[in-house]
C-alpha cells in the first residue's frame, strides 16, 4: 500500500454516505469509517462500501482488556477491512491480542495501527487532564515504539509527528495522520494540523481528511486537490 488519501465519512447514515460517494464517478477513494457512522448504520456500511470498491480504515479506536480486544478484533477481521485501530494506551498485551485475534486462520490480516495520542489533545491537556507529565512528543515516540514492539503495522500520529515515527520505528513502520486542513481551511477542534503539501514533505503515508472535503462545495474537487498536494 503506497501513499494514499483517505477520506473521512463522519456521516450519521449509511444513505448519506452512499449518496456522497456516488459523486465520485470514474473514482474509487479510499474511506474512513469511524463510530458515528458504524454505530448508526453497523457492519453493512462496511460490506456496501467495500462491494462498491472502495479501500476501508474502520477507525473504531479499541480500547478495553486483551481479552475483550482480541475477541472483538476477530469479529471485524471478518469484515474485510483494509485498516483497523485501537489507542496504544491500552497497552501492550492488549496490543499483541489484537493482532492475534486479527489474524484469520489462512494468516492474513487487515493491517493494524495504534492512536497514539489525539490531535485535539496538546501539552498542557496531557498534563493538567490526562497527568501526564511527559513532553507529548516523548510519549507519542513511546507509544509508537510499543506498538512496533507488539507486531502493529503502525500508528496514527499528527502529522507533525510522522517524521520521527519513521525515525524511531523504520520508514516501513505506517503513519497515518488526520489533523490535514488546506491553508486557507479551518483547523476546527484539532490543534496539531497540517496541509496536504507539508504532509508530504514530512513523509506522512496516509493523510486522513474530513471536512475539508466531506464539507466542501464540491467535494470531489476538494480531494482532487488533496491528491494533487499530496500525492502528485
Amino acid at each position: 500500500m503506497g501513499k494514499d488519501v483517505i477520506i473521512a465519512c463522519d456521516f450519521s447514515s449509511a444513505e448519506e454516505t452512499l449518496s456522497f460517494l456516488d459523486g465520485f464517478t470514474g473514482r474509487k477513494p479510499f474511506v474512513k469509517i469511524g463510530m458515528e457512522l458504524f454505530y448508526a448504520a453497523g457492519p453493512e456500511i462496511v460490506r456496501e462500501i467495500k462491494k462498491r470498491g472502495h479501500r476501508v480504515f474502520l477507525d473504531l479506536k479499541l480500547h478495553d482488556i486483551p481479552n475483550t480486544v482480541g475477541k472483538a478484533m476477530a469479529v471485524l477481521s471478518a469484515l474485510d477491512t483494509d485498516i483497523v485501530n485501537l489507542h496504544a494506551a491500552g497497552g501492550s498485551a492488549m496490543m499483541r491480542a489484537a493482532v492475534k485475534g486479527l489474524t484469520r486462520a489462512d494468516g492474513t490480516r487487515p493491517l493494524l495501527i495504534a492512536v497514539t495520542q489525539l490531535t485535539s489533545i496538546d501539552q498542557q491537556t496531557l498534563e493538567n487532564e490526562l497527568l501526564i507529565d511527559r513532553p507529548l512528543d516523548s510519549v507519542v515516540m513511546e507509544y509508537a515504539s510499543n506498538a512496533a514492539a507488539s507486531g502493529l503495522d503502525g500508528v496514527v500520529c499528527s502529522p507533525l509527528e510522522a517524521g520521527k515515527v519513521h525515525e524511531v520505528c523504520g520508514k516501513g513502520f505506517l503513519t497515518v495522520t488526520p489533523g490535514i486542513r488546506f491553508a486557507d481551511g479551518s483547523s476546527d477542534d484539532q490543534k496539531r494540523i497540517m496541509t496536504p503539501a507539508q504532509a508530504k514533505l514530512e513523509g506522512c503515508d496516509y493523510i486522513v481528511v474530513g471536512r475539508a472535503i466531506t464539507a466542501a462545495a464540491d467535494p470531489v474537487a476538494a480531494y482532487d486537490r488533496c491528491c494533487a498536494e499530496f500525492i502528485d
